[in-house]
């Protein structure tokens, strides 16, 4: 007995057969109907409300197959059960590929009207369960669409708000007169700028999981090279790097990296106002694995000894390169300073 009223609809011009399946529907607590022909059942297929439809093979002026085929030009066209007499096997195969949920084969006695009961009722159950997966993807798109606005909506806001502390930043720095001081504010600025720059990045990005590596770094590149020209650090920055994608999250640590290296480069490598180059190269290793290196002609060192300024730059660099789950490794410092980090992709 179905726990609601579920309507069948026989395609069938046997008419002392659709009589027993009916009676034995009806007993059971379904609607039926009945269509002698093709088109009188793809008419009344048209009007809705059809639940199941049982489809014999051999109809008056064609065959079943072809209800099947004009059916799948519908969107949501009911399951069929075909019921054929023939004992021919490919007749059965032929309709489940062309969409039949299940097929009954024609028998005398009352064997038939039960399998195709069980027919009717499996079928029904398999629609119901497929419409209720659409459903469940639909719903799925639907959140990951809405969460994928939203954090598009708070990179943008997150952007703009780090612009305004990196800004408010600028204006405290300018208006200091001690000079350990401005250099301090110069350099959180430029650390805020950094993190900003990814958020934007993010905001314009269709995949907020990930980020373009290569334009993220040239990006904040050209910003800090920008910031550093204009407090008279002459220094030439020139960059090579390949397409690499990587996750939010290690980006954000890799821009913090690239901007202590790029800082300390220019106050450092070339002191007394000397010109010179850095240099930031970025490559892939191999599929996994991508090589950052940021080195310069300068005075040179190689990662031992006591680091000049605060430390705060060296520090922050050892703790973006434990998040990363790697290290730094320093050249020997004699023809300038070498920075190298190896970056999972994975």
């Amino acid at each position: 007995m179905p726990e609601s009223t579920y309507r069948v609809l026989q395609i069938d011009d046997d008419a002392a057969l659709c009589r027993l399946v009916e009676k034995a529907l009806l007993r059971l607590g379904y609607a039926y109907e009945h269509a002698e022909t093709a088109e009188a059942g793809l008419a009344r297929i048209a009007q809705g409300g059809i639940d199941v439809i049982v489809l014999d093979h051999f109809l008056d002026g064609g065959i079943g197959l072809s209800v099947i085929e004009k059916l799948k030009q519908q969107a949501s066209a009911p399951p069929v059960v075909y019921v054929t007499g023939s004992q021919e096997p490919r007749v059965a195969v032929d309709a489940l590929k062309s969409g039949a949920a299940d097929y009954v084969i024609k028998t005398v006695g009352d064997e038939f009207i039960v399998l195709l009961i069980n027919a009717i009722e499996q079928s029904i159950e398999t629609a119901r369960l497929q419409r209720q997966r659409v459903e469940a993807e639909q719903a799925i798109r639907a959140a990951r669409d809405r969460a994928e606005i939203l954090l598009h909506e708070v990179n943008h806001r997150v952007a703009n708000s780090l612009a305004l502390v990196a800004a408010m930043v600028r204006l405290q720095a300018s208006a200091v007169t001690d000079q350990f001081a401005k250099n301090a504010l110069n350099e959180t600025q430029a650390r805020i700028s950094a993190i900003a720059g990814l958020h934007r990045r993010l905001y314009s990005s269709d995949d907020v999981r990930s980020v373009s590596l290569d334009s993220y770094l040239q990006s904040l590149i050209d910003e800090l090279d920008t910031t550093m020209r204009a407090h008279g650090h002459p220094a030439q920055v020139r960059t090579r790097l390949e397409s690499v994608r990587i996750t939010t999250d290690k980006a954000v640590s890799v821009g913090v990296i690239v901007t202590e290296l790029l800082t300390n480069a220019y106050k450092y490598a070339y002191p007394d106002g000397r010109a010179g180059e850095v240099r930031v190269l970025l490559h892939r290793s191999n599929e996994d694995c991508a090589t950052l290196i940021v080195e310069d002609d300068g005075i040179g060192w190689n990662g031992t000894g006591t680091p000049k300024g605060t430390g705060l730059g060296t520090r922050l660099i050892s703790a973006m390169a434990h998040q990363l789950g790697t290290t730094i490794c320093y050249g020997d410092g004699t023809t300038g300073t070498r920075s190298l980090i190896e970056i999972d992709l994975a």
